[in-house]
């Protein structure tokens, strides 16, 4: 469904951040991303819905091509729920206003179906109660499960996670990692960058390491997790897994 293709990204003259990345997602396959600090994860996810320009290679969703000029984004971007470390919800409108904004204007869905369709997904996330509620009267991780809910209004093929639950207090990592849980148990395709490696080793098919913007492994979970076969890799999660 995602495929990337020898894709570079420069930031001005001089700093690569990606150094020709080639992956694929199928459908219904849950890749987790991850890496160092800086190693270019944010930036390759941020590529496949063109939030970030890149230079050089292909990125093509269902066989459209997100480089091509001619490519409608909004339209694209509609197909492909993102979700960030910082919830990006809008603190004037309420729950179920965030929830309905993109599906009348994007998607041209009647009011009265966009409410419905809100409604279902607060309860999938457990927040029906607090559909009336402005975003600042909720917690961190239930901001985060809106904004999940929010991406999934809009019918996504796939849905892109970057580091979904970094921003919260450890207590409220757990109700934002059972929704995603349940989303791929559910069969969504879903790329995510976290350092969740409970998460990574409980539902992901793979696992992509990343490391000065390039792509070190690109493996089944069993093996990347058994045995990585970069040192680098190995370093990583020795010290990630260690405590």
């Amino acid at each position: 469904m995602i495929e990337i293709k020898h894709v570079s990204k420069w930031y001005g003259a001089s700093f690569q951040a990606l150094n020709d990345c080639t992956t694929a997602v199928a459908r219904g396959e849950v890749v987790v991303v991850c890496g160092p600090s800086g190693s270019g994860k944010s930036t390759l996810i941020k590529c496949v819905n063109a939030l970030e320009p890149f230079q050089k290679g292909e990125i093509t969703i269902e066989g459209i091509s997100v480089g091509d000029p001619k490519t409608n984004l909004p339209k694209l971007r509609a197909r492909v729920g993102m979700v960030f470390q910082h919830f990006e919800l809008f603190p004037h409108l309420r729950i179920i206003d965030n929830l309905c904004l993109a599906q009348e204007k994007v998607l041209g869905r009647p009011h009265d179906e966009a409410v419905a369709k809100a409604m279902k997904l607060l309860d999938r996330v457990g927040l029906k109660e607090h559909a009336t509620k402005f975003p600042a009267e909720l917690s961190g991780g239930q901001q985060q499960r809106v904004a999940i809910a929010r991406a999934l209004a809009m019918d996504p093929i796939a849905m892109l996670f970057d580091e979904p639950t970094s921003a919260l207090d450890p207590e409220m990592i757990s109700e934002v990692l059972d929704v995603m849980v349940d989303l791929a148990r559910d069969g969504m395709t879903i790329m995510v960058v976290t350092h969740e490696m409970g998460f990574a080793s409980k539902v992901a098919h793979r696992v992509i390491f990343m490391d000065r913007g390039e792509i070190v492994e690109d493996a089944p979970k069993t093996d990347f997790f058994g045995k990585p076969r970069s040192d680098r890799a190995q370093k990583f999660l020795s010290k990630i897994l260690s405590h």
